[in-house]
């Protein structure tokens, strides 16, 4: 019998959220479980992501937790619906599980605000780049395993040509405008990329200068995705070792804020084309 898969980071969040309405409503698991006539430990695996749950299902716990947000209730049921295979399927088991996460993320969501520090964004870089900053990581990968990550990465771009593409706004700092990787030739072309993309109705660049000094969480990229409502915002940070997401109240009211006060010591998109137009001969 073949091996159950793992829950996607789609599946977790419904079952977070399902969780989170019930100790909302000061139910446990027994008592839900009761009202539902079913045992305990399904509750627990719909909880868990382990346990598919459907739009009825969803509809059915908000009523028993008497949830009253309908625009909440509505956006979990049409989650909780999201059978379609996406483009990201093809690469299970070459890439790793939290990278077909953040892909399905940016591909459901209703708006991205991301801050990158050493990196120009994923969804912004050329192939030679994104081909260059692979090339850095240690151990170093195969052949094989470049030509993969390169695939998966440009496919990710795909999201901006969308004909509904998602509003983005990309907070570069000069760090990662200056660094080159691949050399000054293969910056210099991404820096055009950049400015390309700047120039397009659903994405909006503005570069964080040297001069800017400190701002919140300075070492960390980080990108806020909103969901069809605000309790379905997800925050994703870049770690060495993978890919994080954020979930709870505390830590997205925090990246708001902590996102509002870095956009503010941002220049304005029109400076900013200037501030990379200015950067690029010197390379």
């Amino acid at each position: 019998m073949p091996q159950k898969a793992a829950p996607t980071a789609r599946q977790r969040r419904v079952g977070i959220e399902l969780r989170k309405m019930r100790e909302h409503a000061g139910m446990t698991v027994a008592y839900a479980a009761q009202q539902l006539g079913a045992e305990g430990a399904r509750v627990s695996n719909m909880e868990s992501g382990r346990l598919g749950v459907s739009e009825e299902r969803v509809r059915m716990l908000a009523a028993v937790y008497s949830c009253g947000d309908q625009a909440y209730v509505d956006a979990l049921a049409a989650m909780a619906t999201e059978r379609r295979r996406g483009w990201w399927d093809e690469y299970q088991g070459k890439m790793a599980a939290s990278a077909l996460d953040l892909a399905e993320l940016e591909f459901r969501a209703v708006s991205l605000r991301a801050v990158q520090i050493m990196h120009i964004p994923g969804l912004l870089q050329t192939e030679d780049y994104a081909k260059a900053v692979f090339s850095t990581a240690e151990p170093e990968p195969t052949p094989a395993q470049l030509r993969v990550s390169l695939s998966f990465r440009l496919r990710r771009r795909d999201v901006l040509d969308r004909d509904d593409p998602p509003p983005c706004t990309f907070l570069i700092h000069e760090a990662a405008l200056r660094m080159e990787f691949g050399g000054a030739k293969v910056a210099r072309a991404q820096l055009e990329r950049v400015l390309e993309a700047s120039e397009r109705d659903n994405v909006t660049v503005r570069a964080i200068p040297f001069s800017a000094g400190g701002f919140p969480n300075a070492g960390v990229s980080a990108a806020y995705v909103r969901g069809a409502v605000p309790q379905l915002d997800t925050v994703q940070l870049d770690a060495p070792t993978g890919v994080m997401f954020l979930d709870g109240e505390t830590h997205l009211a925090n990246y708001r804020r902590i996102l509002d006060r870095t956009e503010e010591l941002s220049l304005t998109p029109e400076d900013t084309r200037d501030f990379i137009h200015a950067i690029a001969p010197r390379l």
